[in-house]
Order: structure tokens, then C-alpha cells, then sequence
């Protein structure tokens, strides 16, 4: 993505941008001038090197029908904002009825064109051509992106088209909706942006900050992001993360009429100008508003955005929020930096280093979990790191325990009925309330269960249309969505769901809690083996593909892969561990023991035996 400005300020490198025009015969590709270098040229299938503006060609005179659509193909992956030039290979009834920006279609390679054959097309003058390929995603029109599969077959169909001056030229008059690209001018035109919402219903955080929510999204790289952006934020979530989020703009906000672009000043000050549904907000909903645009918009310019401006329809100021000023109402990721990383040493007690990259020796953690006499085969860290979870080595028990000194340790607050060690509790997760998720497996099921605060009366959270075994929970940071590993059959599969969550009425009922929307987010594997959340949106997954070998990658929220190289291989991976705030270390229980992975440098060990690493949460 663009300029990505981490928590605390720090951002990472953008994308340079270069600007071109198209020339040269459409099919064999647009040619692209970068500020330097020998002039040549892009093919469809090819992702430049850098970041080049990329125009297409209108017809040219005479064109044949295969040039038309081949045309029109390639236009639809140029970055004219309005598509304008892929419109002039349409007919006028059929430019009227397309919405470009209804859907797009993501196929694997091409689409490849294939003649329908019918008799004599010069006779009765018109073509048809057949557009297939294979589905790896779709893109709503709210850009949300989603993992597709299957073949995909469209028509599309010419007509010769009588011009003003009297001559006829094939003009296509019938066509898929939306648009259709390959993987490759995918990526190559399209980025992926998180926009923010607020955590609605989440059982309260550990401090008074509202909890962020990213929302990916995908947009056009090079037609006007910043402002793609915004008014995306104020059209409201995505479908599937509405039901958990809300918005502090008002239903109904928009761009004030006639503004068509936002731009930062040369103080990385962003105005934005709405209409009067937000003319009567107050300075605290107005503080969320800017909010909600400043951490948005933080990965679209070189230098960021440092500060939004938030102007009424009559162009008087109704505030001016910094990112340091909507740091202090709103949090976005974990709540405070993690001071420390965690795992089972050889002696089945939990231990910890210092997460900066010390090269301090691993050292006990205050209290009973480090220094008590239980063996423990994982353990969970709240996000504040003064309290513990522990599951026994057996997997029937779970503890609870402060990680203070001298803090004893008392009765198991979980029980598992399992009588295998293959089956009992997985490793437990505390979310953003510092409630703690874990599942309890039997043989060939399980169940997910909630303990308020880590301790009372179990809470079975109901997992509706959730076929198999979970292996693994992990929730995010924001409280409202979490991550599972799912076995049925052969296959363990990561699922990303909502954690929706209804008040029951009546005299001693509890919360009920529910996950919904469960979705496939790393669908190109076959096997998954270990996951943690590595960001905001993100993911680390430890994996193989059908016939593959071991893996380890990024995935996003959404079942995209994110641009940037993956972690470097390591072998023999059993557990891996990360943190949402992605400038710590990778952490993992490989064949070498407790090893950690630093940004830009090689996977080291830290001790020759341990397993089960985790960061806080």
C-alpha cells in the first residue's frame, strides 16, 4: 500500500508514483514511460516495476471485432478515472446501461476471447465472443473483496455502428457487468486500504479509548485515492463487518455538492468539506469523524496525513483534529505495546524475553504459572500482561493466574471432559475486555466457550453453519472478529468471523454471544497448521497448498494476499506467534526451538527447547 504509517507515528515506504500515457496499437499492449530509462512496453499480464500511470488507446479506424473487444479488455485496466476511453468502444444505449463500478470479476489469467460461431456474421452484421477464464475473487461495489472459485463464461457481443459522418464501425452493444481483469492487472491497478469504524457492542475495553476497526477495502491505485477513500468511510462499513461497527458520521454525510477532489496541503492538512447532515455534530462526534479519516487515510500520500480539517456545508470549521489529538480518544490495534514475548519452556513453565530484540535469556514470569508446580503445555497473556491463562499439560485444565510475584494460582477455572491429550483445550485468547475465548475439543467436535474477565460460569458461544473441529482461536485486538482453524475431514481450514452479541432479558441471563459471517480466508490452502493476527487486517499463516510443501504468508482479513514479500522459509513450523503492532518480531516453535524473526534480518534461535509462543492477547 501507499505511505503506511504504523501506530506511534512511524510510517513505511510509499509507492512513487510515475505518470505515462498509453501508445502504439492496443493489442499488443499499452506502453508506459516511467521519469527515467528506455521507453517499452507493459503487457496486460506484466506488473511494472514502478508505478506507472497507464492510459488506453480509443478504437482506431476500421478496427476488426477482435481488435474492438481486445481493446475494450485493456482499457478497462487503464486508469482513466471514468473510463471514458472504454466507452467509446461500446455503442451509445450500451455506455448508458454499463456500471463499471458495479463489481469486478478477478480471474486468474486473461480473460481469454473465443469466437462463437453462427453462421455468417458479415452477412448479418454483428459478432459475439465468449470471454472466459477461472475465478480467484470478486470486488463488490463497496470494494470489499471476496475469495470466488469456478469457471467464468460471459458474452460479449458487436454490432456494426453507423457513425455521424455516414461510415460503420463495430461498436460492442451487449456486455458482462462490472468489469474483468486478470490476477496480475489486478494487483497492478488495484491497492488495499483499511478503513476505520468504532467497535459497537463489544463488552467494553480495558481502558476509556474507543476500539478502531479496520475495514480493507480495495481501490483504484492511481485515480485519486484520498479521495476514493473518504468518500468511501462516509458511504459506511463493508456488508459483512456492519452488524459489529458503527460510524460517528451521520447517515445520510457526504462531500459537500460540486467538491470533486481532496487533496493534503503542504502541511499534510486534509479539508474536508460535508454536506449538512454533519452541520450539527458536537466537537466529541466531530473528533471521532476526523478520526476515522486520519487513521484511513495514514498508507495513501509519501508523507501521510497529519491533520483533517472538517468544514460544515456552510464552509465554517467544526473542528481540527491531529493524529495525536484522536490517539488519545480512539485505539486502534492493542491498546499498549507489548513489553514482552511468551512461551512454554523445557521445563513446561511460562516464560518470557523482552519483545524489542534483546538478547536477554528467557526468564520465568512472576507467580504461580512460572514458578508453581504446574506443567503447562500453552498459555495466554492478557493484552494489559498482568494476568495469565495456563492449560495443563494434559489439555483438561485451565488456570488462571497473576503475573505478579507471589501470586498463587488456586482452582482450575475450566475443566475439559477429553481423555485423550489429541483432544482437551486449545490455546486460550483474550480479547479486547479482557474476557478469555478458548475452545474444548472432543474427538470429532468442540466447542467454543467465553469466561468473563477469565473466571465464573463458562459462556457456549454459539458458532451457527461451523461444520468440524476447532484446533485454534484467536481474537483480534478490536474485540469484534476472530480467527479460527477449523478441521473437518482431511482439511484444517482458517475461518474469520464476527463476534456479534445480544443482551438476554430477564433476571439472571446472560450475554448471549454469537460468531457469525464465517468466512474462508486462506481458501489456496490445503492444510493449515498454525495462525496469529500480524496487524490490523492481517494475518500469519503457517500452511501448505494441495501437493505443496510448507509455508509460511500473510493473508488478509478478507482472503486477499497483501503486497510484500512474505516471512523468509523456515522448516518444521508447529506454532508461530505475532503481534498486531507488526514492528515486533516474529516468533515461532520450529525443529530449532523458540525462533524469532526481525524485520530485515534472518530467523534466529532463542533456546534450543521450548514451544506454544505467544504475544499478549
Amino acid at each position: 500500500m501507499g505511505a503506511d504509517r504504523d501506530r506511534n507515528g512511524r510510517r513505511r515506504p510509499a509507492h512513487t508514483a510515475v505518470y505515462a500515457a498509453c501508445a502504439g496499437v492496443l493489442l499488443a499492449g499499452c506502453a508506459s514511460m516511467p521519469d527515467g530509462g528506455d521507453l517499452r512496453d507493459v503487457e496486460a499480464s506484466q506488473r511494472p516495476d514502478a508505478q506507472v500511470r497507464v492510459f488506453a488507446m480509443p478504437p482506431r479506424e476500421n478496427a476488426q471485432p477482435e481488435e474492438i473487444v481486445q481493446g475494450f479488455l485493456e482499457a478497462l485496466t487503464s486508469d482513466d478515472p471514468g473510463f471514458e476511453t472504454a466507452r467509446k468502444y461500446l455503442t451509445e444505449e450500451a455506455s448508458g446501461e454499463w456500471r463499471p463500478n458495479e463489481s469486478t470479476t478477478v480471474l486468474a489469467d486473461g480473460p481469454n476471447t473465443v469466437a462463437q460461431h453462427s453462421g455468417s456474421r458479415e452477412a448479418t452484421g454483428d459478432y459475439a465472443y465468449s470471454l472466459i477464464g477461472t475465478k480467484v475473487a470478486t470486488v463488490d461495489s463497496q470494494f470489499a473483496y471476496e475469495p470466488a472459485e469456478g469457471a467464468y463464461e460471459e458474452t460479449v457481443h458487436l454490432t456494426e455502428h453507423k457513425e455521424a459522418d455516414g461510415s460503420k464501425e463495430w461498436r460492442i452493444d451487449a456486455l458482462p457487468p462490472g468489469l474483468v481483469m486478470g490476477m496480475s492487472d489486478f494487483q497492478r491497478n488495484y491497492e488495499s486500504v483499511n478503513k476505520y469504524y468504532f467497535a459497537s457492542n463489544t463488552g467494553g475495553r480495558s481502558d476509556d479509548q474507543l476500539g478502531a476497526v479496520a475495514d480493507p477495502v480495495y481501490v483504484r491505485e492511481q485515480v485519486d485515492p484520498v479521495t476514493q477513500m473518504v468518500r468511501s468511510v462516509l458511504r459506511g462499513p463493508t456488508s459483512w463487518l456492519e452488524p459489529v461497527v458503527r460510524s460517528s458520521f451521520p447517515t445520510g454525510t457526504a462531500l459537500k455538492k460540486g467538491v470533486k477532489s481532496l487533496t493534503p496541503d503542504d502541511q499534510n492538512r486534509l479539508t474536508v468539506p460535508l454536506n449538512d447532515r454533519a452541520d450539527r455534530v458536537g466537537q466529541t462526534v466531530c473528533t471521532e469523524m476526523a478520526a476515522q479519516i486520519l487513521f484511513t487515510l495514514q498508507d495513501l500520500t509519501p508523507t501521510g496525513v497529519d491533520e483533517v480539517e472538517i468544514q460544515r456545508s456552510d464552509g465554517t470549521q467544526s473542528c481540527v483534529v491531529t493524529n495525536e489529538q484522536a490517539e488519545i480518544h480512539v485505539a486502534y490495534g492493542p491498546a499498549k505495546r507489548a513489553e514482552y514475548e511468551y512461551f512454554i519452556d523445557g521445563e513446561k513453565r511460562l516464560v518470557r524475553i523482552p519483545a524489542a530484540g534483546s538478547e536477554q535469556e528467557p526468564e520465568r514470569v512472576p507467580g504461580a504459572l512460572g514458578d508453581g508446580d504446574k506443567q503447562l503445555r500453552a498459555a495466554a497473556v492478557s493484552r494489559d500482561e498482568d494476568t495469565a491463562a495456563g492449560v495443563s499439560l494434559d489439555g483438561r485444565s485451565m488456570y488462571v493466574g497473576s503475573l505478579a510475584s507471589g501470586g498463587s494460582l488456586g482452582e482450575a477455572v475450566l475443566e475439559s471432559g477429553a481423555t485423550s491429550e489429541e483432544d482437551g483445550l486449545t490455546t486460550p485468547s483474550w480479547d479486547a475486555g479482557g474476557s478469555l475465548w478458548v475452545a474444548d475439543r472432543g474427538p470429532r467436535s468442540s466447542r467454543l466457550l467465553l469466561l468473563s474477565k477469565g473466571a465464573g460460569e463458562p459462556l457456549e458461544v454459539s458458532t451457527p453453519g461451523l461444520e468440524g473441529r476447532i484446533e485454534a482461536v484467536r481474537v483480534a485486538a478490536d474485540g469484534v472478529r476472530i480467527a479460527l482453524m477449523v478441521r473437518e475431514d482431511s482439511r484444517t481450514t482458517l475461518l474469520m468471523g464476527r463476534i456479534e452479541r445480544a443482551d438476554a432479558r430477564g433476571a439472571g441471563a446472560k450475554s448471549a454471544v454469537e460468531i457469525q459471517g464465517l468466512r474462508s480466508v486462506a481458501p489456496q490452502l490445503e492444510e493449515v497448521t498454525a495462525m496469529s493476527w500480524a496487524g490490523d487486517s492481517r494475518l500469519v499463516v503457517v500452511g501448505r497448498e494441495a501437493r505443496g510443501v510448507q509455508q509460511i504468508q500473510y493473508v488478509q482479513v478478507d482472503g486477499s494476499t497483501p503486497v510484500g514479500p512474505a516471512p523468509s522459509a523456515l522448516t518444521g513450523v508447529q506454532e508461530i506467534a505475532a503481534s498486531e503492532d507488526e514492528r515486533l518480531p516474529l516468533v515461532a516453535h520450529s525443529e530449532d526451538g523458540i525462533v524469532r524473526l526481525s524485520t530485515g534480518s534472518q530467523w534466529q534461535t532463542v533456546v534450543k527447547t521450548g514451544m506454544a509462543p505467544v504475544y499478549p492477547g
